[in-house]
């Protein structure tokens, strides 16, 4: 057993020696945050765009980057070789959200931290970054109730500027504008489309109650603008 740990002691490098336990420990702390971070993205996240193999990809990419550390030293032939060998790799898989790219970039930074023995530095990184992202969670950081909509109805007349439409539009929206109007033929109204700034967002169905009693409005469509890219 002497010898086997003998053989796995290599020469010094970069001024420190290379043994079993230097390797381990810093491929293990990684291990152990990259998991970390990988828990708190599965916890935190929202939408329709959660990937397993994304999850995984955050473990593994902190112990990947420790070992990269850990094999260029202070080196620059080797960081140099590495650089050449990694850009022969073509990755092809595009991040649908920022938030991703965020994580991806945190376990690279910790696998960096803990593949170079800056163990505090990446156990302290590890806690501040993860709990950063808890409270953006939990307070729902940056979101906003959408108050832009699109308007769209069938109107059997023409609308002129004292219409009782326009009476609706500006008891509920503080800002309005006609988009367009289509001819729907002879004798069938019109296709109108508008572009509205709703006072309360919560009111959209009383809104759009309130048109469709007006005599000659029919078909009323009401589409809030969302943050569809969060999905």
């Amino acid at each position: 057993m002497d010898q086997l740990w003998s053989l796995l002691e290599g020469p010094s490098v970069g001024g420190r020696t290379v043994s079993a336990g230097s390797v381990l420990l810093p491929l293990l702390l990684a291990f152990v945050l990259g998991q970390v971070f990988a828990w708190v993205y599965y916890a935190t996240h929202s939408g329709l765009s959660y990937s397993r193999s994304f999850v995984q990809s955050l473990v593994l990419i902190a112990v990947v980057v420790s070992m990269v550390m850990m094999v260029i030293g202070n080196s620059l032939v080797i960081a140099a070789g590495m650089m050449g060998g990694l850009a022969i790799i073509r990755f092809r898989n595009v991040l649908k959200d920022t938030r991703d790219m965020a994580y991806v970039f945190s376990v690279l930074v910790v696998g960096m931290a803990a593949g170079s023995q800056r163990y505090l530095t990446a156990v302290l990184g590890t806690a501040v970054l993860c709990m950063i992202a808890i409270y953006l969670h939990l307070t729902s950081f940056g979101s906003h109730e959408p108050k832009n909509g699109f308007l769209r109805f069938h109107l059997s007349s023409g609308l002129g500027p004292d219409h009782p439409v326009l009476v609706v539009f500006k008891r509920h929206c503080s800002d309005f504008q006609l988009l367009s109007v289509q001819d729907a033929g002879p004798g069938a109204g019109s296709d109108c489309a508008y572009q509205i700034m709703v006072r309360r967002p919560s009111e959209g169905e009383a809104f759009v109650g309130e048109l469709e009693k007006v005599p000659g409005v029919s078909q009323v469509s009401l589409t809030m603008q969302e943050e569809l890219l969060e999905v």
